[in-house]
This record gives structure tokens, sequence and C-alpha cells, in this order.
């Protein structure tokens, strides 16, 4: 039998873009210290004083009112939170996210004594997979840049948890990444260290994906597009059937 040294022979490298990880929310831990230092804010995408008060008045555009009860999809560190309990009555807040400490940073560092008072603390929780029971039927829910940090079947698995949950005609709202028709499904676009991708968190995805996401599900899925979102997100409404 012939011996042939194949240390000089390698497998063809095909990386077209090298050292691109993907974030494991769940696992980071906001400490006292990063919370001092306001990561926590940073975590969520910055933009504090905009972004959730934008929310907010959205929402109430779209027929918010303060009897309604409302679920917080990514509640996060509250960002849109503290200014939503404002609003509506008390109690009828309701939030969840990945992220314990996250939530946590929220609620003890950015609510204020009166916000804790019209937010039980059991209004909030750590989750998942979008286990969002608790005991009421929400009129009104957001998703805001959640759906750009998840794959088709993740953001299934979120409609299909919020199906039993949502008032009949309620409405869910969720933000997402557009990407327009003509772009190649295996594009890549931007400059290093941001390129983009249609595969890849931070995710694009065409607004068919997202009315995919409805099927087989109680929901009706609508594009609404343009909603003054400052980092360009789109939106999409799904109806609770």
């Amino acid at each position: 039998m012939t011996t042939v040294d194949r240390r000089t022979e390698s497998v063809e490298r095909r990386i077209e873009v090298p050292k691109q990880k993907e974030p494991q929310y769940g696992d980071i831990v906001i400490t006292d210290d990063k919370v001092a230092e306001g990561k926590h804010r940073k975590f969520v995408g910055g933009r504090w004083d905009e972004i959730g008060p934008h929310q907010l008045e959205y929402m109430k555009e779209c027929g918010l009112q303060p009897s309604h009860k409302f679920l917080d999809v990514g509640c996060g560190a509250l960002r849109a939170g503290i200014h939503f309990v404002d609003y509506l009555d008390s109690g009828n807040y309701y939030g969840i996210d990945i992220n314990h400490s996250l939530i946590e940073a929220g609620y003890n560092v950015e609510m204020t004594d009166e916000g804790r008072a019209k937010l039980p603390i059991t209004n909030l929780a750590e989750t998942d997979r979008f286990d969002a029971e608790f005991g009421v039927k929400f009129d009104y829910a957001i998703a805001n840049s959640v759906f750009t940090h998840m794959s088709l079947n993740y953001i299934r698995l979120a409609l299909a948890r919020l199906a039993p949950v949502m008032a009949s005609g309620g409405t869910f709202y969720a933000t997402f990444f557009e990407q327009g028709d003509d772009f190649p499904i295996d594009g890549i676009f931007g400059k290093p260290p941001k390129r983009r991708f249609t595969e890849r968190n931070v995710y694009w995805y065409y607004k068919d994906d997202m009315a995919w996401c409805a099927s087989r599900l109680p929901f009706t899925a609508e594009y609404i597009g343009d909603w003054g979102h400052p980092r360009n997100q789109r939106m999409m409404r799904y109806t609770r059937d």
C-alpha cells in the first residue's frame, strides 16, 4: 500500500465574513457597576430619550388607551416601559424579556417610585421562549428591535406564543429591518465591521418573510412600513383573528 504525504494539501476555505459571532443576549449579566455606567441603556440600543417616547406616541396614534392591557415584548431595561407605565392605568403594563438582569435594572433604577406603584413586579417576567401568560388578554402589544435579532422560526414561535394571550381583534406591532425586494438572498452589503446579511444577526428580512411568520396562526399580517423609527426599522401589524 502506497502512503501519500498530504501535509501540503488542505481544504479550500471560502469564508466570506470572518469572525462573525452571534450574541447570546440572555447570558449577558448587567452588573450593578455596569448599570452605574449606564451600560443597560447602551445594551438596548441607546437613544434612550428618543425611541422610548416614540413608541408610546405611535401606539397612542394606533388607538392605545389608558384602560387597555399592553404587553411589551422584549421590554429590556424599560426604555419604553417607563413611558407606557406613566400613560396606562395602574397594572395595565406587562413586559417580557430574555435577560433577567436587564429587566431588574430597568425596574430598580429607571422606574420612579410612582412608576413602581403602578407596575407590580409580577407584571414582568424573564422568558427564553416568549411565555407571555399573565392571566390576562392583551389589547395591544409591541416588539421593538426584537425581530431584528431573531431567526424566522423564532419569530414564528413568538407569534404562536402570543396568539393565546391576545384579545380577539387585539393588535401586535413588531419592527424589523427590511431588505429590498431586488436584493439577492445571498447578498452582503455594508463595510466591515458592520456588514449586513439576510441570514445573520442583525437580521434583514423581506416584508414577505414577516407575513409568512404568521401563516397557520390566528393572525392577519399587514405591512405598515415607515413609522418614523430613527434607525429606519419598518413596522408590521399582526391582528388577532
